[in-house]
């Protein structure tokens, strides 16, 4: 037994000073690698961007105010047509009938008010040398009158004749472009039918609606009282649209702040914005991105996105380089996104160093190496005065 106790207590001690040398022989990591972003306070004009469809500024459908078969179309499918303008010709045969009829109505009234204001104008004397009764000179006076009637009914059956010999005439109730047309010549179309037989959209001005929180509305309002936004007119900013393929929109409009009635569902208001289009490029159902600038912020700080991360509820914060490489995780307050920054309204100062890349592999405390990234989109340059 004491022979096998010298034996195994020697090895014993080999492998523990053994695991003393391995422990030792680990090396240190050296500090984590990281780039920063050095914050730098710069004017940046403030751009807010909303979402909206366009809405034609005014349409109107075709539709015949009379029956009766299509003889001529007079205008070309998708051209501009002026108010007035006529477009389509219904064959005019009976409505010219109806015309001639009620001319000829009025012509027999007239004839018969001229007798009956002759015989009336004789019984006025004899009936003062007691020649005639009074009840022959009532009866002479009441066909006066009745003649002078039926000419007042002749002469309204011969302007509703008129008038539906004009309807014959469609024309266009505005002015704007013309879509194709649903019926073809010789088609047969009715005063009662609910179908158009083209449409006719104004083009130019053209809205713009966009759905704006009613918190939004409220600072808008707040802003433009103060003239922080452009004025155009009572209660309107200046706006620039960006189309669809990311474009700008070379003309600029108006957008009123007017609306007065909130969506209690969605605690929205629709607000629209009236734009110029004499190209006519934009046409109604597309959809843009309204532009109203807010003026200039001469302090702003900005972020790149990457370097912004949201912790369980949703909160942004970035991780913070000190002046000893040390890193520290602080939540922040972001304001609208410019470019491909974050503009941060609090929680960092001018000259603090945030990390940009390298983020997965810090922990709170950790030493760091830090190495100045360029910041993408720095900034959007300030508009001249």
């Amino acid at each position: 037994m004491m022979h096998y106790s010298r034996i195994v207590a020697p090895a014993a001690l080999i492998l523990s000073l053994a695991a003393c040398q391995r422990h030792a022989a680990a090396p240190k990591l050296p500090p984590q690698p990281v780039r920063v972003v050095t914050l730098q306070a710069q004017p940046v004009q403030i751009t807010t961007q909303l979402p909206g469809r366009t809405e034609a500024f005014e349409i109107a459908q075709v539709r015949p105010q009379v029956s009766g078969v299509i003889q001529k179309r007079l205008f070309q499918e998708g051209t501009d047509v002026q108010a007035g303008q006529q477009l389509y010709q219904i064959d005019p045969g009976i409505y010219q009938a109806a015309v001639d009829t009620a001319q000829g109505q009025l012509l027999h009234a007239q004839a018969n008010e001229v007798t009956a204001r002759a015989k009336l104008n004789r019984y006025g004397p004899l009936l003062k040398a007691h020649a005639v009764s009074q009840q022959e000179y009532d009866d002479a006076l009441a066909a006066e009158r009745g003649a002078q009637g039926d000419i007042q009914a002749a002469k309204g059956q011969l302007e509703r004749a008129m008038v539906d010999l004009g309807y014959t005439h469609m024309n266009a109730p505005i002015t704007g472009r013309i879509g194709r047309s649903i019926l073809t010549v010789g088609a047969l179309v009715t005063a009662s039918q609910t179908n158009n037989v083209a449409i006719v959209t104004r083009l130019d001005p053209i809205y713009v609606d966009v759905n704006l929180p009613a918190t939004e509305l409220l600072r808008f309002k707040r802003e433009l009282a103060q003239g922080r936004l452009t004025r155009v007119g009572d209660n309107a900013a200046s706006i620039t649209i960006a189309l669809e393929d990311g474009t700008t929109y070379e003309h600029s409009g108006r957008m009123e702040f007017s609306e007065v009635n909130v969506d209690e569902t969605t605690a929205t208001v629709v607000v629209r914005a009236v734009m110029p289009n004499p190209e006519r490029l934009l046409l109604p159902g597309m959809y843009v991105r309204a532009q109203l600038a807010e003026g200039i912020d001469p302090a702003a700080l900005l972020v790149p996105q990457e370097g912004v991360l949201r912790n369980s509820h949703g909160d942004p914060q970035v991780w913070v380089v000190d002046a000893d490489n040390k890193v520290s995780l602080r939540p922040v307050v972001v304001g609208q996104a410019i470019g491909t920054n974050w503009l941060v309204t609090a929680g960092l100062k001018s000259g603090e160093r945030v990390v940009v890349q390298g983020i997965q592999k810090i922990h709170a405390g950790d030493t760091v190496t830090p190495t100045d990234a360029a910041a993408t989109d720095a900034a959007v340059p300030a508009k001249a005065g």
